[in-house]
């Protein structure tokens, strides 16, 4: 199938196009930042054989077929107890949707989420990510011969709305013209506290374009709300750190280093077993919207996306005992086995121990306390959400 051709008001955010990919890969393989990412991640790599694979390789389709997907097996099979999906049969092959989810990991959720779809032989998905992650062109080079859309962050109050302009307006030429599917997180940035909301923003900007009303726009881009849970986030005690010191520092900020180890590791690091739900369309849910004024829709649309999201969760064992360890209850106790209570007991004191090696200061009992109840805090909260979306809170 000929590749549909991008208007050139969107050639700074779009996956490069299969006609620019070969010459585009010629210059990663010769980036000494790529060949370290490489072969740090596959130690046991033949870079040189792996270099003269990538560019043998005619367009962004057969990369993530032959590349991506052998890679993102490897990483799952390394890090995950297993990935599995419901709902992929809700993704009707003649459409593109715009695909929102809830945010755990900055690299893996889409990355697996694509990888659940290639399992199932469906196409994948163009990748929204910040501009603030592509630190080095490299980096920015290899997203987009991977089907990555730049989002344009830090832009400045004068150019945001031009920038959400001309992100609104690729979405709906993707998904309506070139009849690629988009995915984008449900917020910008990860919710620390693991209770992810959908941004009122995110929703104002994918109707900006489309020529219709708010609905009429949303509607032609097919949003389809994805459910992804992680038994265990590798960066939960980073997160539990970031809450500690700001409650000893108001004005504490992230450096640009603690967000690149991070990344490094939500990508190495263990986080159990990991689901993706597929829910239905929910185009027939804004049609009804259409009696109600902008704001109204926008709040409507948001609660729309996170109850389809939160009442689709996988809970496990770990998210039942964090609620009752939170709350000193005992509501879920059947869910989990004495054993299980173990193993999520050493694996908080585990990574609390982390904590301590990314402080230069000497936690003390009061600061280890915080830390786990924001743990439990974190663990618990999507069946707290879940519960609240199925009305059995």
């Amino acid at each position: 199938m000929k590749e549909i051709e991008t208007p050139i008001e969107y050639s700074d955010i779009c996956p490069f196009s299969d006609k620019e990919f070969h010459s585009k890969m010629e210059e990663l393989v010769t980036e000494p930042g790529f060949k370290h990412a490489v072969t740090w991640v596959m130690p046991d790599i033949d870079f040189d054989a792996f270099c003269q694979s990538l560019l043998a390789i005619p367009n962004k389709q057969v990369f993530q077929e032959q590349v991506m997907f052998n890679f993102l097996q490897m990483l799952a099979a390394k890090t995950t107890d297993g990935i599995s999906c419901d709902g992929a049969n809700k993704v009707d092959q003649t459409q593109a949707y715009t695909m929102r989810t809830n945010q755990l990991d900055i690299v893996l959720d889409a990355s697996f989420l694509n990888l659940s779809l290639l399992k199932e032989h469906l196409r994948t998905t163009e990748v929204a990510i910040g501009s603030n992650l592509l630190i080095y062109d490299w980096i920015e080079n290899l997203v987009r011969l991977n089907k990555s859309v730049i989002v344009k962050r830090d832009v400045g109050m004068r150019h945001a709305l031009e920038a959400a302009e001309q992100l609104s307006g690729y979405i709906h030429f993707a998904v309506q013209e070139k009849k690629e599917s988009v995915w984008i997180a449900q917020r910008q940035g990860r919710a620390k506290d693991s209770s992810d909301e959908t941004q009122e923003s995110l929703i104002k900007m994918l109707a900006i374009k489309g020529g219709g009303s708010l609905i009429d726009n949303l509607k032609s881009i097919n949003l389809m709300p994805v459910a992804i849970s992680y038994e265990l986030d590798p960066n939960d005690y980073l997160k539990a750190r970031e809450f500690l010191l700001k409650k000893k520092d108001p004005n504490f900020k992230k450096t640009q280093r603690d967000d690149l180890f991070s990344m490094e590791i939500g990508l190495l690091r263990n986080k159990g077993r990991v689901h993706f739900t597929f829910t239905d369309c929910i185009n027939p849910e804004l049609e009804q919207l259409k009696g109600l004024d902008k704001t109204e829709q926008v709040l409507k649309i948001c609660q729309i996306i996170d109850k389809h999201i939160h009442a689709n969760y996988r809970i496990y064992p770990g998210n039942y005992i964090a609620y009752d360890q939170r709350y000193a209850t005992d509501r879920f106790r059947c869910n989990y086995t004495d054993a299980d209570v173990s193993q999520f007991n050493a694996y908080i004191d585990g990574q609390l121990g982390l904590a301590q090696k990314e402080v230069d200061f000497t936690l003390t009992e009061e600061d280890y306390k915080f830390m786990r109840d924001m743990m439990l805090v974190m663990y618990s909260n999507p069946l707290i959400n879940k519960l609240t979306a199925t009305n059995e809170l």
